[in-house]
């Protein structure tokens, strides 16, 4: 039986939205030239990407003066939603707080992160019942 395809973004996929996150819309060779910054990659590999990203809907493609110029479709925050939400669904069995726990007992947070965390659930404690409201519906 055929996988449905996924609309989640690949590792080389990740890589061109990150920069067209950080150059803007771009034309292929600029798209490429800042991959090579990372890694080797072929023109051609990066040129079929793209239409595989198109299809996915997370880029779009426009007309311009020396080509197609490439922009994201899809913020950051959305990638990092779906990609997290599909990793505590599949490894975690839904629960954030099991995430958070590996987290822990791996030593991958160190002591400004935990600062960052608790300043983090303490505004959302003082953001008051309108905002727990807003979250229950997750």
């Amino acid at each position: 039986m055929a996988r449905s395809p996924s609309g989640q973004p690949t590792d080389a996929e990740l890589a061109i939205l990150q920069v067209l996150w950080e150059h803007g819309p771009s034309g292929l060779g600029k798209v490429h030239e800042a991959l090579q910054a990372r890694r080797s990659v072929a023109l051609t590999t990066v040129a079929t990407t793209l239409k595989v990203m198109l299809t996915k809907k997370l880029v779009r493609r426009d007309d311009g003066a020396k080509g197609y110029v490439w922009a994201a479709e899809t913020t950051r925050g959305a990638a990092a939603s779906g990609l997290l939400g599909k990793l505590v669904q599949h490894v975690f069995d839904g629960s954030a707080r099991s995430l958070v726990a590996h987290m822990i007992e791996e030593g991958t947070l160190d002591d400004r992160d935990r600062e960052a965390i608790r300043a983090l659930l303490d505004e959302a404690d003082d953001a008051g019942p309108a905002r727990k409201r807003k979250g229950a519906g997750r």
